[in-house]
C-alpha cells in the first residue's frame, strides 16, 4: 500500500506542462490575523488575456465564493486565457459574521480612488485611516498591478443585480444577460475596488455582480461560473 508520505511525492513528480502545469495555487497575502490568502490559477499565467474573479470581500457578503468554486471546477479556459480566482479576500470578517476586517475597515471602501476618512472601526462603511491600510487591500492590489487583468468580477450581495459604470457598463451589461440578473448604472461608491481599477487602469473593466440574500443555489452557481469564464474568450 502506498502510504501519504509516497503519494505526496508523486504528485510533485508530475512533470512541467502536464495537466498540473494548468492550475496553480498562489498565496498573495495574509490577513489582518495571519490566514492565507490565496488565487487559484487556471491556465498559462503568461497569457495574453488575464481574468480575475473575487468571490468574497465582505465577510458577511460570501455567496459569491459557491460560483467561484464552481468555475474552478470548469477548468483551464481556453488557450491564449487564464483565469485568477480569488475565493475569498476578507477571511477575518467571514469567520465573525461581519462586513469588515479584524480591524473594523470596510475592505471595499479602502481603496484609493476618492477615498475619504471619516468615521470609525465598525461603521457599516468604515474606510480605515488611510488608502490602502489593510493587508487585505494591499494584496488585491499587489495582484492586480501584477497581472493587469483585462476583466474582474467581484461578488457582493444581496441586490440582485450586475452594476457598473464608464467603460465597464458594456461588459458588465454582458455579464447580467449570461448570468440572468437585471443590470444597473451605479456610480462607484468612494474608495471601492471597481473605482480604483476603472480609474486608474482605462482599459480594464471592473464591475460589481450582486447576488440575491442567502446562499446560492447550485443552479445559479453554475450560471454564475459560465457567466465568468465566458470572458476568458470575449475581447471587451
Amino acid at each position: 500500500m502506498v502510504g501519504a508520505v509516497a503519494l505526496a511525492a508523486l504528485a510533485l513528480a508530475v512533470p512541467a506542462g502536464g495537466a498540473q502545469a494548468e492550475r496553480h495555487v498562489e498565496t498573495i497575502g495574509r490577513s489582518v490575523e495571519g490566514r492565507a490568502l490565496r488565487a487559484i490559477v487556471l491556465g498559462d499565467r503568461e497569457a495574453e488575456r488575464r481574468i480575475l474573479v473575487v468571490g468574497c470581500i465582505h465577510g458577511n457578503e460570501c455567496a459569491g465564493i459557491r460560483a467561484t468554486r464552481r468555475l474552478a471546477l470548469l477548468g483551464p479556459p481556453p488557450d491564449g486565457s487564464v483565469m485568477w480566482i480569488v475565493h475569498q479576500l476578507n477571511p477575518d470578517g467571514a469567520r465573525r459574521g461581519v462586513r469588515q476586517n479584524a480591524r473594523g475597515v470596510d475592505l471595499n471602501r479602502n481603496f484609493r480612488a476618492a477615498w475619504r476618512s471619516g468615521g470609525r472601526p465598525w461603521d457599516g462603511e468604515y474606510p480605515g485611516p488611510r488608502p490602502f491600510s489593510e493587508p487585505e487591500t494591499r494584496a488585491i492590489r499587489r495582484l492586480v498591478l501584477r497581472i493587469r487583468p483585462h476583466v474582474t468580477m467581484w461578488y457582493h450581495q444581496p441586490q440582485r443585480m450586475v452594476r457598473a459604470w464608464g467603460a465597464s457598463v458594456a461588459a458588465a451589461r454582458r455579464y447580467g444577460t449570461r448570468a440572468g440578473l437585471r443590470y444597473r448604472s451605479i456610480l462607484w461608491p468612494r474608495g471601492t475596488g471597481p473605482r480604483w481599477q476603472n480609474t486608474q487602469f482605462r482599459r480594464q473593466r471592473s464591475f460589481v455582480v450582486e447576488l440575491a440574500p442567502g446562499p446560492l443555489s447550485d443552479r445559479r452557481a453554475a450560471r454564475h461560473a459560465r457567466a465568468a469564464r465566458s470572458f476568458a474568450a470575449t475581447r471587451s
